[in-house]
């Protein structure tokens, strides 16, 4: 026990707070501190997704125009997701569609799924000396239809600037559930700016279309805010899980680490626009073109009854000084 404190949140910890306003009035956010310089919110109401995260004093995600959007406002139908994409550091897509609406074996699916507009059916959290431990449990589940439960974990370490998230997914129906789940992580300014230097082992990258192909050579290459700048998403082959953004302004790094034999694809969406200014990062086992698209190519993947996936991502917070 730390004889300087009065009380442990002089330091770190968890504290929770209800929006007062606006379309995001009412929601739960849980925001945490290790202590050692990371801070980040979750939301309970959004399956306890990454909101905003800090690393001593600089923004490292993207905080999109509609900002904070509680449940009750989401529109499930085509693309109504974007009306209420806070993107935030992390928005999980699925747990049973991702990517473009679209229709597959007669049911309507729209953009990215819906399980990141869920709230939690519990959450809860617990600190050692050594780090704060956070849980949630989200059903995906409808009549007649797929039975999906995320258990979802972060560990947050005291002791240097590391988290890690281990989700949990189970079949808890009695028949074959499609399970589509992509980690939208999403950088933005200060980490990003035209100066952010991009890491990607990628043994093979392919444009997703024709105009992402017109910046295929410079995909890796960030570039100032610009009006009017259409997307660009880019598909990188890994044999390493291991995703660098640094930027030399501030002297700082985020590292992404995954196992690609459990998330085997990942997604470079490069959005270079005025106020729509963010780089994500999105390792998943599928890619964003819709899920009639990906059983049309054979790599759907399924739960059977009692079956359960694991997926684990680390992000680790650092300061470095330039090489040169």
């Amino acid at each position: 026990m730390n004889k300087y404190l009065g009380h442990p949140s002089q330091l770190s910890g968890v504290e929770e707070v209800i929006l007062a306003k606006g379309k995001g009035k009412g929601m739960t956010l849980l925001e945490v501190r290790n202590g050692k310089g990371l801070a980040f919110t979750l939301s309970a109401d959004r399956a306890m997704d990454l909101s905003r995260v800090t690393f001593k004093g600089d923004n490292f995600g993207y905080f999109s125009p509609c900002g904070y959007v509680a449940p009750q406002f989401f529109d499930g139908r085509g693309n109504g997701f974007l009306k209420s994409f806070t993107a935030g550091f992390l928005t999980t897509c699925g747990l049973t569609a991702v990517g473009s609406p679209c229709t597959d074996n007669g049911e309507e699916l729209p953009l990215h799924g819906t399980i990141s507009n869920t709230p939690c059916e519990q959450y809860g959290y617990s600190e050692t000396e050594e780090e704060i431990i956070l849980r949630a449990c989200v059903r995906d589940a409808s009549l007649f239809s797929h039975q999906l439960l995320l258990e979802r974990e972060y560990r947050c370490s005291k002791q240097e600037n590391k988290l890690t998230l281990c989700d949990k997914i189970k079949n808890i129906g009695s028949q074959d559930a499609p399970l589509e789940v992509l980690y939208h992580c999403n950088i933005g300014y200060p980490l990003l700016s035209e100066h952010t230097v991009l890491s990607i082992p990628a043994e093979k990258t392919a444009p997703r279309n024709e105009h992402a192909k017109t910046g295929l050579a410079d995909c890796l290459t960030m570039e100032k805010p610009q009006r009017g700048y259409e997307e660009m998403c880019y598909y990188h082959t890994l044999s390493k899980g291991l995703i660098s953004v640094y930027n030399p302004d501030i002297q700082k790094e985020l590292l992404l680490s995954f196992d690609p034999s459990e998330l085997p694809y990942f997604t470079e969406w490069k959005m270079m626009g005025e106020h729509e200014y963010v780089l994500g990062i999105e390792p998943g086992n599928c890619l964003p073109d819709g899920r009639d698209v990906m059983r049309e190519k054979g790599i759907l993947e399924t739960l059977s009854p009692s079956a359960e996936k694991i997926h684990h991502l680390t992000f680790e917070f650092l300061e470095r000084k330039p090489l040169c």
